[in-house]
């Protein structure tokens, strides 16, 4: 499907690519035949079915993997549409590539899984066939349609699970969020595990593994793009700086519209990105080229995630 021509409202700032930025794009994409003629795929996307070359890739050569695959719903990808699976059919379809997956991490590595509350069960059982799972990160997804007759689902869930669980890398410095404080308490006069800066009162937290500061992207977001169930760079900036290193590789099997890969390159990870929809590579390739030019993530500044709607008031 061609969205290049589409009509957008002059805010916004969902990406577009002419068709002069879109054969620019192209050209930087791998093909499985570039794999088996020996092209490195670091720093690069492949557009290509992952069962194609998954074998590809060197075992061991990847410090994170975060895995984002289809959810055991129905949901229409570019010109191909995934259907919901019996559950038995389902765990056979995640056995068919998380074994060789895991098996693409580094001694000490880490992997992230994605899922939702119907597949997730299905997920764990089969990551710990082959990984040690660590825990479960739940992440509120504000968006989504109201429910007549069922809660509206607004959670997602991301699985963490380690190679190694007495050598794996994970660092909880970077990933602190600065909340404001509402009722800040005040020890003989000084502040207590707070401070105040000309925008306001606030205190450093430890992250949870319960995530209520990410805003799914929107229209008048510039990472935004049609892809219909992209991920925020937010979130996966999470992911990455707790459990990668800079310089370290970061392997995405399910890249989509290229979250991962741009936000690895925006902090200072090398990346492969495997998606097989063609125009999804291109949104991907585009975004790691502005990635080039400007670096920020939103909701994340000066070294710290931000609550929602506070980093604008910062000091």
């Amino acid at each position: 499907m061609d969205l290049s021509d589409k009509k957008r409202a002059s805010r916004n700032r969902t990406l577009s690519l002419s068709k002069e930025e879109a054969e620019a794009a192209r050209r930087t994409l791998l093909r499985a035949e570039d794999l088996r003629s020996g092209v490195s795929a670091e720093n690069r996307i492949i557009c290509a079915d992952l069962f194609d070359v998954l074998d590809l890739i060197p075992d061991a050569s990847a410090d994170l993997v975060i895995a984002d695959p289809p959810y055991n719903l129905r949901k229409e990808f570019g010109e191909r549409t995934f259907s919901p699976l019996p559950e038995a059919e389902y765990v056979r379809y995640l056995r068919s590539w998380l074994g060789k997956l895991s098996r693409k991490l580094t001694p000490s590595g880490s992997l992230y899984l994605c899922g939702d509350w119907k597949c997730s069960p299905a997920q764990y059982q089969v990551l710990q066939e082959e990984l040690s799972i660590l825990n479960r990160i739940t992440w509120q997804r504000e968006k989504g349609r109201g429910a007549a007759a069922n809660w509206k689902n607004s959670m997602e869930d991301i699985w963490f699970a380690v190679k190694n669980p007495a050598d794996y890398y994970f660092d909880v410095d970077a990933v602190r969020m600065k909340r404001q404080v509402i009722a800040p308490y005040r020890e003989n006069g000084q502040p207590k595990d707070w401070t105040e800066t000309d925008g306001g009162k606030y205190r450093l937290t430890c992250p949870s593994n319960f995530w209520d500061d990410i805003t799914v992207p929107f229209w008048s977001m510039p990472e935004n793009t049609d892809h219909p169930t992209q991920k925020p760079e937010k979130l996966m900036a999470k992911l990455i700086l707790a459990s990668s290193r800079p310089g370290d590789l970061v392997l995405d099997p399910f890249m989509g519209s290229g979250t991962v890969c741009v936000t690895a390159k925006k902090l200072g990870r090398r990346f492969i990105g495997i998606e097989r929809e063609e125009q999804y590579c291109l949104w991907a390739a585009r975004r790691l080229e502005l990635a080039g030019q400007d670096n920020r993530i939103q909701g994340y500044a000066d070294g710290f995630f931000w609550e929602r709607n506070t980093l604008s008031r910062r000091g």
